[in-house]
């Protein structure tokens, strides 16, 4: 694929401003930047996002061209294609997740930048605050440290007499200090809930077949994965090898049940997409990030998988079934 530009059934992103006075009498052409992880992988996100410029009112092929630069899941490719917007000159960078926000900002201070989906924008640096983010960037967080209890206390409903749960995570796919408290933090809830936590990196796919022949040894039970822009885009070979190890998994993005993963904890990520288009519209009015508040998720939803859960042998709790948002038969 081509990182220049996205093509998504509707061809080439041309879209429009509002039909309201202020933007009929605009001129200039806006453009938007958006620095991207793995379109390929992830198309039904960017397509939120543009979903929510059209609720807006924006129409395409008006005033509004969309820039994508896309890393193909090479994270470290990031920091050249958001100075290659920068260069640009867009009027706004759209960044999807903590590595891209980062690279971005390490990019340009002036230039404004919404991003989706952060875990901890105040200690990653992004803003000072999430009530005045204080400099060029704002958006929508998504995860917190505390979200790693609510993973482990669903795989331990789920499967009771589990004792050891394996923890997957990708190095760098946060930043430091929000790793470091979301590690501190799952070894509170396992020792709080009896469990024993095993933690297996994985830098790239090609990690996954060693990580999980890791996990088997270690006898793990159950697994939680943790977010990560390159498991997110690998979600269905994942889920595969979850299936395949006969390993009951809680993952923190609905569309790994979709997939046919068991189970899922987290807010729903093409809700944020479509929300980060007020923050984009809000910015090419006028608007300084600054002055725009970090949005943190007010739902959680839960999703289960009811197929896996009988692949896997598992009954899942009717308490735990009641709870849920969705339930997949």
């Amino acid at each position: 694929m081509h990182r220049r530009t996205f093509l998504a059934g509707t061809g080439t992103v041309l879209l429009a401003a509002p039909l309201a006075p202020e933007a009929q009498q605009a001129a200039k052409v806006a453009r938007i930047g958006f620095l991207a992880t793995n379109l390929a992988a992830n198309s039904h996100l960017p397509d939120a996002f543009r979903q929510g410029l059209r609720d807006l009112g924006y129409v395409e092929g008006r005033n509004v061209l969309i820039e994508y630069r896309d890393a193909e899941g090479k994270l470290d490719r990031l920091p050249a294609l958001a100075a290659e917007l920068v260069a640009l000159k867009v009027d706004v960078i759209v960044a999807p997740n903590t590595p891209a926000a980062l690279a971005a900002q390490q990019a340009t201070r002036t230039l404004p930048i919404v991003f989706i989906g952060v875990g901890e924008p105040v200690r990653s640096g992004l803003v000072t605050t999430l009530a005045r983010p204080g400099g060029n960037v704002t958006g929508l967080s998504v995860i917190s440290p505390e979200l790693v209890g609510k993973w482990l206390e669903l795989l331990k409903q789920a499967v009771p007499g589990v004792s050891r749960v394996a923890a997957l995570r990708q190095p760098g796919a946060m930043d430091d200090r929000t790793e470091k408290d979301m590690l501190e933090g799952a070894d509170v809830a396992a020792r709080k809930l009896g469990v024993r936590l095993q933690f297996v990196e994985a830098r790239g796919p090609a990690d996954f077949q060693r990580a999980f022949s890791d996990m088997a040894r270690a006898r793990a039970g159950a697994l939680t994965v943790r977010p990560a822009p390159m498991f997110m885009s690998e979600r269905r070979r994942l889920v595969d090898l979850a299936a395949e190890n006969r390993l009951p998994t809680v993952y923190p993005w609905r569309e790994f049940v979709d997939a046919g993963g068991l189970m899922a904890y987290g807010p729903n990520l093409a809700g944020l997409y479509r929300r980060a288009a007020t923050y984009v519209d809000k910015i090419l009015k006028g608007a300084k990030p600054a002055d725009l508040p970090i949005e943190q998720p007010s739902k959680f939803e839960l999703v289960i998988n009811l197929k896996t859960a009988k692949a896997l042998g598992l009954t899942i709790p009717q308490s735990l079934l009641l709870r849920a948002d969705e339930v997949i038969q």
